[in-house]
């Protein structure tokens, strides 16, 4: 499986393995089912509640199209990067500094979404509104994430984003979430110093460290930390920074 490393937050390169094109094509027509049975059944219960004559364009078609057009931007905000599609694939979309991608970054890349899957280029060849050889226009974005060295589409290369296999399929997982037994007392304070980016880091971070046993990684991470929050702690590493990951949950909680 391809992999890519990048430079997180605490100028530490890490691995992490690129979604291979297959999941990414499966996520989107799991995505493409649920817009369309989402489709069908809304349809079907507005005319049930609704009794009068449906005319297009009325509210009716915008209730129906406005959660299909913010379906991607909205999902990946948030949880993180998913949709449903990705979810059942394990795959996910992060920066390519391996943290968490902003708002702004996940609209763009819906924005470019017509340019990377333009299949409304087919319906109107159906129409006889283009021409058959337009239909090359479709496949642009699947060329563009397999040419990409880092299977990136166009949306992606311009949001500054890439799609990675999770190899994890429960949402909670994929959050900084941890949870905090009752009574807990914080260590570090300090934590609350580090930004969104740097915590998304860290999370991904343990996890690489617990999946490969990388105590090497672990080591460099916590005294990169230390150094930069001007702190001390007497945990071993892999501790120290699952703690810190804690004291962020507790204060953040507050």
């Amino acid at each position: 499986m391809l992999t890519v490393k990048l430079d997180t937050g605490f100028n530490i390169e890490v691995d992490f393995s690129i979604s291979p094109f297959h999941r990414r094509m499966f996520a989107y027509f799991i995505d493409a089912m649920v817009l369309y049975l989402y489709w069908l059944l809304s349809g079907k219960m507005i005319d049930y509640l609704v009794k009068e004559p449906f005319t297009e364009p009325d509210w009716r078609s915008v209730l129906r199209v406005l959660p299909v057009l913010s379906y991607y931007p909205l999902m990946e905000i948030l949880t993180n990067g998913q949709t449903i599609g990705k979810k059942i694939m394990g795959i996910r979309v992060i920066t390519m500094e391996g943290g968490q991608a902003s708002i702004s970054q996940y609209i763009l890349r819906w924005m470019f979404r017509l340019a990377d899957f333009p299949i409304w280029i087919f319906a109107e060849i159906y129409r006889g509104g283009l021409p058959w050889y337009s239909s090359v226009f479709v496949f642009s974005g699947i060329a563009c994430v397999i040419i990409s060295n880092k299977s990136q589409r166009i949306g992606d290369i311009v949001a500054g984003t890439l799609v990675i296999f999770t190899r994890s399929k429960t949402s909670w997982q994929d959050t900084v979430f941890t949870e905090i037994e009752a009574g807990y007392k914080p260590r570090y304070p300090q934590v609350m110093q580090m930004s969104d980016k740097d915590i998304n880091s860290l999370k991904m971070i343990i996890d690489s460290v617990k999946k490969n046993n990388n105590h090497e990684l672990a080591f460099r991470i916590a005294e990169r930390i230390k150094w930069k929050l001007n702190m001390q702690g007497d945990q071993d590493a892999q501790d120290f920074l699952e703690t810190l990951l804690k004291d962020y949950n507790y204060y953040s909680s507050r």
